[in-house]
């Protein structure tokens, strides 16, 4: 078995903006709030608080008047919240470089939450997607989902310019056929090209950041200048976050053409495997390397 998602926009109205609104926060709270018990708790005993513990204590949470709130928003999505913390401190000791889990910031990371499909509570269908304790969600459906394909779980997310959007997971049966190798094609990383293949090609990557670079510089400019707090300033930085996810678009959209191009036509492609992240860093390259987005 192996897992695919799909991730459609949604849009959902005044009512859902704040049912979302009020999970993200339920779930933000509850991921730093047992981070908190779990740093406590190793610094007095040296010993650690398991999920099965935490999830019982939620449980005796939600009968208090003080937490009662948690009660008004999906309660699989604050299970998974603490499945994503025990799993980032997993992680943390499997490999240290991860870095120890962080607290979660209304203004740094991005709203999002997590929840399971149990017993047909999430379906998909005639434009709109069907949601616990939300309801039907009116959903952009770009491209068809197989029909043998059991749907799993849904990551809802806000960007920072205001647009929400489903990843939503399946399970399917993997069937790989194997095929002799024919046609090979290698790729090489370019700093200005994106890359050269093989045979001598270059894409022509426009540089989309690049690009916007002086636009954005502007909006960013007055966005300092403004008040913090003010109803103008959180304008002003949604007009700068839009102006980033247009940039963030157009780098997918080139990607996914280029590397459908490629795909349709070797059977074998080898590229190298660089540390985005310390090119970044090394040399002043750290906006070239970002906007080239080899990575992806």
């Amino acid at each position: 078995m192996a897992n695919r998602a799909y991730k459609f926009r949604i849009y959902p109205n005044d009512e859902q903006r704040i049912l979302f609104a009020k999970t993200f926060g339920c779930v933000r709270m509850v991921y730093n709030y047992w981070l908190d018990r779990k740093i406590r708790q190793y610094e007095e005993n040296k010993t650690n608080v398991t999920y099965t513990f935490c999830a019982k204590e939620m449980a005796a949470m939600k009968k208090t008047d003080e937490y009662a709130f948690l009660k008004e928003v999906d309660s699989v999505s604050l299970q998974q919240s603490l499945r994503h913390l025990d799993a980032a401190f997993q992680n943390f000791f499997r490999q240290p470089k991860t870095g120890f889990p962080r607290f979660k910031s209304k203004k740094r990371n991005k709203n999002s939450y997590s929840t399971v499909c149990i017993n047909s509570n999430i379906t998909i269908g005639n434009g709109y997607l069907k949601l616990p304790k939300v309801g039907q969600v009116r959903l952009k459906q770009h491209r068809a989902v197989p029909k043998e394909y059991k749907l799993k779980s849904v990551t809802v997310s806000q960007t920072p310019g205001g647009n929400y959007y489903a990843s939503i997971l399946f399970e399917y049966e993997n069937q790989v056929q194997e095929k002799e190798l024919q046609s090979f094609l290698g790729l090489d990383f370019s700093m200005n090209e994106l890359y050269r293949d093989s045979n001598g090609n270059e894409p022509a990557y426009p540089g989309y950041y690049r690009k916007a670079e002086q636009k954005l510089a502007k909006e960013q400019r007055k966005l300092s200048r403004m008040q913090k707090g003010s109803k103008n300033r959180d304008k002003q930085r949604i007009r700068v976050a839009k102006l980033h996810e247009k940039v963030s678009n157009q780098r997918k959209d080139f990607l996914h053409k280029q590397s459908r191009q490629i795909t349709n036509a070797c059977d074998c492609v080898c590229i190298e495997d660089l540390d985005m992240k310390a090119m970044s860093q090394s040399l002043n390259f750290g906006k070239s390397v970002m906007d080239n987005g080899w990575g992806m």
